[in-house]
């Protein structure tokens, strides 16, 4: 690409980025929100806290972990009952780590 080119491309990305984010913006009157788009941001934190968290539990690079012998799931096992139980985030880390390093350090996995 040619250095103009990359200019054009870079204004266009802009131009398409400033325009998204403020379309909303651009009515005089509020948008009301559909009752399905306010329920589907009800769950989308989690959506994406499972899309971020399942990979690293149950996939080491990019294939399924192949043995059972692997401390990752029964950590998340562990620290996921722990939520269950005491609806604690700082609960959920530190069961869950505490069964990482028993089953790393007690086990050797």
């Amino acid at each position: 690409m040619t250095e103009a080119q990359i200019w054009i491309v870079i204004a266009g990305l802009t131009g398409i980025s400033v325009l998204a984010r403020n379309f909303f913006m651009l009515s005089e009157r509020p948008w009301p929100m559909p009752h399905w788009a306010r329920e589907a941001l009800k769950v989308a934190p989690l959506a994406a806290l499972v899309a971020v968290v399942a990979p690293e539990v149950f996939m080491t690079q990019g294939q399924l972990i192949g043995t059972w012998q692997d401390p990752r799931w029964p950590a998340a096992l562990v620290g996921t009952l722990a939520y269950f139980w005491r609806r604690s985030i700082l609960a959920t880390i530190v069961c869950g780590m505490a069964a990482m390093l028993v089953l790393k350090l007690g086990f050797g996995w």
